[in-house]
């Protein structure tokens, strides 16, 4: 590995075995641990993702609480390099008990899992189908995100999965985490804007055989003009769960009824129409 070089361009040697200690909130990056698993974002990769070995993962507090999981900040750093730094977001999934996901078997109809012995476990409600519930609702949001962010949907780039951990871009606004949809009052020029990306999205989705699934204001961040879609573990399959359209036409309504509210003209019939007529 290269050695990480001062502002002033000079290469100098950085003894990372002189960290011997880290602190309390903080561990080792776990970059190379899980790359066997081919569980690194999809190519190609955003300049900013830090993956050097000696980068240090420090805790910075929660984020935000979820039905099923909570999210917290991480500094993601390479000591003596402060071009070599970047604040993720870490979604890390809760085991079914201490989670209160109750729809989640109506949202994985359809879905399959290649692993008998965990999918004896799924069906047993052992701890070990505890833990595999938990991590597929972290793989199918990993999954979900890298196919969107791959074909051009906005939403945060997941960088890594580790288990029942996501860590995925923050997306900011000023240095501070960007609001949800739900907080802002936009102008009617805004709204138009931000809903013709998101029906933009939808439409993308659709193409893919695929709802969001559980798609309102709060699911939407607003980074200035740009409206980025989060929250996607539950992203059902329109063919193969028999509820799939009935989620559709419940994203539809969620979305157009925020949007009417604050005075756009729109129709979520219509909208669930043109979606329908793109489903693939």
């Amino acid at each position: 590995m290269p050695s990480p070089s001062p502002p002033g361009g000079s290469p100098f040697i950085f003894d990372f075995h002189a960290v011997n200690e880290l602190g309390p909130d903080q561990r080792w990056s776990t970059w190379s641990a899980v790359a066997q698993r081919l569980a690194h974002g999809p190519q190609p990769r955003p300049a900013w993702v830090v993956t050097e070995d000696g980068a240090i993962d420090t805790e910075l507090g929660l984020l935000k609480t979820g039905k099923e999981a909570d999210v917290f900040l991480v500094e993601r750093a390479v000591p003596g390099d402060a071009e070599r730094s970047v604040v993720l977001a870490a979604k890390r999934y809760r085991s079914a008990e201490h989670r209160s996901f109750h729809r989640s078997a109506a949202y994985t109809e359809g879905r399959r899992t290649r692993n008998t012995r965990d999918a004896r476990a799924l069906a047993k409600k052992t701890v070990h189908g505890r833990a595999v519930a938990a991590g597929q609702w972290a793989i199918a949001e990993f999954d979900a995100l890298s196919r969107l962010w791959s074909t051009g949907v906005s939403v945060p780039y997941p960088v890594q999965i580790d288990g029942t951990e996501l860590l995925m871009e923050l997306i900011a606004v000023d240095g501070e985490p960007a609001p949800r949809l739900a907080q802002l009052r936009p102008p009617v020029d805004v709204l138009e804007e931000y809903f013709a990306q998101l029906r933009d999205a939808m439409s993308i989705l659709a193409r893919h055989g695929w709802a969001h699934g559980d798609l309102s204001a709060y699911n939407l961040l607003a980074q200035g003009h740009r409206l980025v879609l989060i929250d996607m573990p539950q992203v059902v399959d329109l063919v193969g769960n028999p509820q799939g359209m009935d989620y559709l036409m419940r994203d539809c309504h969620n979305v157009c009824s925020w949007f009417v509210a604050r005075g756009l003209d729109i129709d979520e019939h219509a909208l669930f129409a043109e979606l329908m007529s793109q489903a693939g």
